[in-house]
């Protein structure tokens, strides 16, 4: 394990990459959108020059060929190669373009480039790739998160399994719309301290910043357990299901909640 590496799995606009950047780290960014890819890499050109940053434009698959990206023309972070996705944005009142791009095995993107300090993953719908890669290659992570599936929990008891297979033992559960409200804490405990305020939309502090204490399988599952009867309250199989459910919820700016599984060793 590169105890100075962060891979960044769905870089989109580089919100988060350039957090870690900041904070001194060298990343490695994934970015399936070609348009987008460009343009980050654009934004984020000077790190890219002195090589502590480096972008790859390929999606996360499991085989190393090309692959189908949906790509959003509403809202670019819910593009996706996931059809059970396309499905759920275009119930949201969105469109989405099929493009193809190179798709790429995460163990052999582990295997490339190494085993990071941090992993983040946010790639809408194949979050468990990269958890399936883990599981292929000897080191993991000391930290990692991924978007936690908000549809069965069933998927939500998978996902669990399969991350104290890879050995994973504490467990925080952050609700990502709070993100803009966490604080980067003084003294740092991950990397160098910044000052620096998170957009909505990022996945925020990781690691022993991440807000909370840790908690055990049996204690996140709880926590869980109240995640998804929000869901079911705030979701689409909830008041979203009914003809005015969106519209009651924007008057009163209710946000349909996700959240981010934080796993450390």
């Amino acid at each position: 394990m590169d105890k100075n590496l962060v891979i960044d799995v769905g870089v989109h606009t580089g919100e988060d990459t350039e957090f870690y950047l900041k904070k001194g780290f060298r990343v490695i960014g994934i970015e399936a959108n070609p348009n987008i890819y460009h343009d980050t890499k654009q934004r984020l050109n000077s790190y890219i020059e002195t090589g502590q940053l480096l972008l790859l434009n390929i999606a996360v698959s499991p085989q190393n060929q090309p692959i189908t990206l949906y790509v959003n023309l509403d809202r670019s972070f819910w593009s996706t190669t996931s059809p059970d996705f396309v499905q759920r944005n275009e119930f949201f009142g969105t469109r989405s373009t099929p493009i193809t791009v190179e798709g790429r095995r995460f163990e052999d993107i582990l295997q490339e480039f190494g085993t990071p300090y941090y992993l983040k993953v946010d790639i809408e719908g194949a979050d468990i790739l990269c958890l399936q890669g883990l599981q292929k290659v000897e080191s993991k992570p000391q930290f990692l998160s991924i978007e936690s599936t908000k549809v069965s929990w069933n998927d939500l008891l998978k996902e669990f399994t399969l991350l104290k297979e890879l050995g994973y033992k504490k467990f925080k559960a952050i609700r990502q719309p709070d993100v803009p409200q966490q604080i980067c804490p003084f003294p740092a405990k991950e990397g160098q301290y910044i000052n620096h305020k998170f957009e909505y939309g990022a996945s925020g502090l990781f690691g022993e910043e991440a807000p909370g204490a840790w908690l055990s399988e049996t204690e996140v599952l709880k926590v869980y357990k109240r995640v998804f009867l929000e869901y079911r309250l705030l979701g689409t199989n909830g008041i979203l299901k009914f003809p005015l459910g969106k519209i009651l919820l924007e008057s009163l700016q209710l946000k349909e909640p996700w959240y981010d599984t934080h796993a450390s060793l």
